[in-house]
């Protein structure tokens, strides 16, 4: 399939505007990362403990913040999560790092968070009770057992722990986690006037609720730190050596150039919108790297073929008509690819969003940086050398079958 027919761009001629938007672009990111003093890393590679807090309206980030320095918490970072569904539109995440090592120190970060959420908004209803949008499945159970509202007497445990679990779920599936008001039970499945009257008087209606809570010691997120470079470093070494085989040397430098510019990129885009670097975000910077890395090497490919077929051309006519014969296969699947990763942008969540930003980032930049990073270079290296590269570019049997054709 075939966008466009007889396309005669001159891409080459347009490789210094190609530098000096890579170089605006990586300068704005630079700066970025300068004005916030480094990248933001995730709990994965900080070391710390994360609290996932979701509320049944806005939350009170003002309040919040007060509450935390009033319990020595004010190094703490308070993040705003915003989704597209209805239950993580009022989420924030209490961000603590912690130095310590050992579980205890760790644990104490959680506990401390947790006591001054309590301290600071309290359970929003009658004092002792418990909160029931904090409750767990088998304490519920638990405590409908001990009720016994429908009065069934010792066997009615089995019926108790289904009841339990399907109040839970409507809690945490239909209604966000958070209930405002046991009337939102009404419809669940066994919960009649003598169970909500039963939870009412048992339980306590918050107006918070954790959704999560993750602890990472900081001498193993140094660790992961320090692993995800390598793999980053290591899969560059390994396609270098690739390409310098399969093409020339050249080749390897130039599509490395370009795979470092396309990360360089992508880090300054998570600076600007200040997402967080975590082992899921490596994770998609890797398939940036392979991605860009396939988008070249098809670029590089065509240009060998025509090296034999157009050999009295300029290399720079070569690489354009390289560029616009291929440019069909690129629009079809980085066009697909971006679609796909935008989707999962817009409504993956808040767990894969960093992921897909990074794809989405890297999917344009990569395809932007094999014809208006990689390409260039080439052209500019054999202009600089005043050389043109052979016709046989490539390993040892494609130069013999290159030389049989000359015979």
């Amino acid at each position: 399939m075939e966008f466009f027919r007889g396309v005669n761009l001159d891409w080459m001629g347009k490789a210094k505007f190609f530098v000096a938007l890579s170089l605006t672009l990586l300068l704005i990111g630079g700066i970025s990362i300068y004005r916030e003093k480094g990248l933001r890393y995730g709990i994965d590679f900080k070391g710390g403990t994360d609290v996932y807090v979701g509320f049944a309206g806005p939350p009170p980030i003002d309040q919040l913040r007060q509450g935390l320095t009033a319990q020595g918490l004010g190094d703490s970072q308070i993040q705003t999560i915003s989704e597209s569904g209805n239950s993580g539109a009022h989420d924030v995440v209490i961000a603590l790092e912690r130095t310590e090592e050992g579980d205890q120190a760790l644990d104490a970060g959680k506990q401390a968070i947790l006591t001054a959420l309590q301290k600071t908004l309290g359970t929003g209803g009658a004092s002792g009770l418990p909160d029931f949008n904090s409750i767990s499945t088998l304490a519920l159970a638990d405590s409908l057992t001990r009720k016994d509202p429908l009065g069934l007497g010792p066997v009615g445990g089995p019926r108790y722990t289904q009841l339990a679990k399907n109040l839970t779920d409507s809690r945490d599936k239909d209604h966000g986690g958070i209930l405002t008001s046991f009337d939102e039970l009404n419809n669940v499945d066994g919960a009649d006037t003598r169970v909500l009257t039963s939870l009412r008087d048992s339980f306590s209606l918050g107006s918070f609720t954790i959704r999560n809570v993750e602890i990472v010691g900081p001498k193993v997120g140094a660790q992961l730190r320090r692993q995800a470079i390598y793999a980053t470093l290591y899969a560059l070494a390994g396609m270098l050596v690739y390409i310098a085989f399969r093409f020339e040397w050249v080749y390897g430098a130039a599509a490395v150039v370009a795979v470092f510019h396309d990360v360089l990129i992508t880090l300054g885009f998570f600076s600007l919108f200040h997402y967080e670097i975590s082992l899921t975000v490596i994770a998609a910077l890797l398939t940036l790297v392979g991605y860009s890395m396939n988008d070249t090497i098809v670029i590089f490919d065509r240009v060998r073929e025509n090296l034999r077929l157009m050999r009295r051309e300029p290399l720079a006519v070569i690489v354009n008509r390289s560029i616009n014969q291929t440019l069909s296969r690129t629009i079809l699947t980085s066009g697909l690819t971006f679609i796909t990763v935008l989707v999962l942008f817009l409504m993956g969540g808040r767990v894969l969003r960093s992921f897909s930003f990074a794809m989405v980032v890297g999917v344009v930049v990569g395809t932007y940086s094999s014809f208006g990073i990689a390409a260039p270079i080439v052209v500019v290296w054999h202009k600089f050398r005043g050389e043109r590269p052979p016709a046989g570019s490539g390993s040892a049997a494609e130069k013999r079958l290159a030389a049989a054709g000359r015979r």
